[in-house]
């Protein structure tokens, strides 16, 4: 009865603390400036402009609420994959 709820709300909860993880190294990489910084911004504001409108698009289509919380947090992964490697 409460499972897909409850899982939306795990889910939910763990976009939350990976994408502070995410933020947080996003941040340091701008603290440090150059180019990367810049790079960095850049590429933040367009995955941020593509993942809403990919969302908006998911719920149009019929996604549920889960599928979209899924999606974020697989790019949020990756995004912490990438900024903890080099």
């Amino acid at each position: 009865m409460f499972g897909p709820w409850w899982q939306l709300g795990v889910d939910a909860t763990l976009l939350a603390f990976e994408s502070q993880a995410v933020i947080g190294l996003r941040l340091t990489k701008l603290a440090a400036g150059g180019t990367a910084a810049q790079a960095e911004a850049q590429r933040m504001v367009s995955e941020k402009i593509f993942a809403a409108s990919e969302a908006a698009m998911q719920i149009a289509t019929g996604a549920s609420t889960g599928a979209v919380v899924a999606g974020y947090r697989r790019k949020v992964r990756a995004n912490h994959r990438r900024l903890t490697r080099g």
